[in-house]
């Protein structure tokens, strides 16, 4: 071993605990900021606008993954991630500084397309620095950084509302970040080839465009848009027309944000679809449980914490689980063990009512997190082997673009399901000229929540009650979806 392998030896270490340090931010922002919500909205106001915090990050993350990459392979890892953390920690420091809804929803869109770098560059860096029979023993520390993120991000959160501020929960990502970009700099060292690849901006603009359009849809149809009205059909149209020349613009170019061929091969095609739904299903319930046991069972930010952090100890548990049962039983058997769990959760959640308690409410979050778990293993090590080197990247890239993405238009679904049968209650009962959807915000803030009258606190608990009923319906209904498209994998990889 020369000098200079070496010294790639000794920094190695260093490098990958800047690489997890930098997954820890991207990762625990889900967690944490769910935890913190009920809070900012106290404190805010706009609880119509709740579901787009949510949507806003997701929407800009699953929009800019796939062009980090490409950048990544044409001016290599290290300045793409730089750039990544320095618009991160941007969208972060405005993001505790917001006095309204809007305000945060817009530095949440700044701190989605930081994100977008962190979780894919990461990852490359990874495969870079370490050889293929290294990789299986880091992928189990880069597992533990969602483990450990998703434990701490409800307990960090719970803390910050109850004692400090929600400001803080964005406040925290600062001096992190600032220590993983540092680490990144100073030991990473890369030799770049040029290359002639062209950047498939285009298809961006376009699958952001569709996307963006159907997400207004999805939250404000029938509640700030009516279905009828001429706004609702441009919308529409937009979606569709950007869908259109998305596809034709990936079809026509040479280097494609989304290339449909490797869509051939039935285990990437299932996998890919299965993650879509999945990803509806994690945002489903890291943004509304809280939501539930703050506002209907009044329980304090830090119990709703827990309940998350059940989701989160499942699903490292579930995943260290999966590599051994696929040397046993195979990846389809594994997603199928994965997909009979997230039904039990959903089940659970479906039958969840404010006399159940926390510990159901954390029950369920548990068997979520164990199916998210096996099923995201069983994927990549299925796709991964499916392929060869030369696709690997892409093939892993599109499968975490189709999770992003359903994690945002779950955020945009749900959302709107949740303020739709909020509003249909409240009709019902007559009291649509003093309450609407945006009091609940009432039901967050333990002062506010003090001054209300008891039929008032009623209505609200009870319409917040039923609205969540509808998305844990939903949840549901998107469980046994994945678990009838997990069905069609096929037994072997190349199938």
């Amino acid at each position: 071993m020369d000098t200079n392998e070496k010294r790639k030896v000794l920094k190695r270490p260093l490098i990958l605990a800047s690489v997890m340090l930098g997954m820890f931010l991207a990762a625990i922002e889900a967690t944490i900021v769910a935890t913190a919500m009920p809070s900012i909205v106290a404190d805010l106001g706009g609880f119509s606008l709740y579901s787009w915090v949510f949507s806003a990050y997701l929407l800009t993350n699953a929009a800019t993954v796939l062009v980090f990459g490409k950048l990544s392979d044409i001016f290599g890892r290290k300045p793409i991630f730089v750039i990544g953390v320095i618009i991160f920690l941007t969208g972060s420091s405005f993001s505790g500084f917001s006095n309204s809804m809007v305000m945060l929803i817009i530095f949440r869109f700044i701190q989605g397309i930081g994100a977008g770098a962190l979780m894919p560059i990461a990852t490359t860096i990874v495969g870079d620095i370490y050889d293929k029979k290294e990789r299986a023993k880091i992928q189990g520390y880069l597992a533990s950084v969602w483990g450990v993120s998703a434990v701490t991000g409800p307990l960090l959160g719970g803390f910050f509302v109850d004692v400090l501020s929600w400001r803080f929960v964005f406040w925290m990502n600062i001096p992190l970040g600032l220590l993983a970009m540092l680490g990144i700099i100073i030991f990473l060292h890369e030799d770049i080839e040029k290359q002639k690849t062209s950047i498939d901006y285009p298809g961006a603009i376009w699958i952001v465009t569709a996307v963006s359009s159907f997400m207004f849809i999805l939250v404000e149809g029938g509640i700030g848009i009516a279905w009828d009205s001429p706004l609702m059909a441009a919308l529409i149209g937009i979606t569709l027309f950007g869908i259109l020349l998305f596809v034709i613009q990936e079809r026509r170019t040479n280097d494609p944000m989304m290339p449909f061929e490797i869509w051939k091969q039935r285990i990437i095609s299932v996998a890919n679809l299965t993650s879509l739904t999945t990803g509806m299903i994690l945002i489903g319930v890291s943004s509304y449980l809280p939501a539930f046991v703050q506002g209907v069972m009044g329980y304090s930010a830090t119990i709703a914490g827990f309940t998350l952090t059940a989701m989160s100890i499942g699903w490292p548990i579930a995943s260290t689980v999966a590599g051994r049962l696929l040397l046993i039983i195979g990846y389809r058997s594994t997603s199928i063990l994965g997909g009979m769990s997230l039904i039990t959760g959903g089940i659970l959640f479906f039958l969840l009512t404010p006399d159940n308690g926390p510990l159901w409410a954390g029950i369920g979050s548990f068997f979520i997190g164990a199916g998210m778990g096996l099923t995201n293993t069983s994927f990549i090590v299925a796709i991964q082997s499916s392929v060869g080197f030369e696709k690997r990247g892409i093939a892993t890239a599109a499968n975490m673009f189709m999770r992003s993405l359903g994690s945002a238009l779950g955020a945009a679904m749900l959302g709107g399901l949740l303020n739709g049968q909020m509003k249909t209650y409240i009709e019902n009962k007559g009291l649509a000229n003093h309450v609407s959807v945006d009091s609940a915000n009432k039901l967050l803030d333990p002062d506010q929540n003090a001054l209300l009258t008891e039929e008032t606190k009623t209505i609200l608990q009870e319409g917040l009650t039923t609205g969540l009923h509808v998305v844990y319906t939903g949840l549901l209904v998107l469980a046994v979806i994945s678990f009838v498209f997990i069905c069609f994998m096929p037994k072997k990889t190349d199938e």
